[in-house]
């Protein structure tokens, strides 16, 4: 029996994982954001972590991975920058490595299916 798609070695070429470059880049800017918790500049951090929380929900519809979405609207409505929360402490600490695996963890694990005919290149 054959398969209709050549056997890869490095997996299944059935999916891509789109969200794994935006989780990343959100980890490392929560981790770069931890020293500059309570300082000015933490603004930008809000700004990135809330845009990307934003762009990781657009990949997690269009895998259906539907339990995503509550836990990024939350990264994004914490993180906001225009109306910012005033957490602070060890709370707001906690919640910078919460976030830090949630993104990691959205990364690795929603995958996007190719369409139908389409290799990975």
């Amino acid at each position: 029996m054959s398969s209709p798609r050549p056997a890869s070695r490095y997996g299944d070429p059935g999916f891509r994982r789109l969200a794994l470059a935006p989780g990343l880049i959100a980890a490392v800017v929560l981790f770069v954001g931890i020293a500059l918790i309570g300082d000015d500049a933490f603004v930008y951090i809000s700004w990135g972590v809330a845009v990307l929380a934003l762009i990781v929900m657009v990949f997690a519809v269009q895998a259906r991975h539907w339990w995503w979405l509550p836990v990024f609207a939350a990264v994004a409505v914490l993180w906001n920058p225009v109306v910012p929360f005033g957490f602070g402490g060890p709370l707001w600490l906690g919640a910078q490595y919460v976030a830090i695996i949630a993104f990691l963890a959205a990364g690795v694990l929603i995958k996007v299916p190719l369409p139908p005919g389409e290799s990975r290149r």
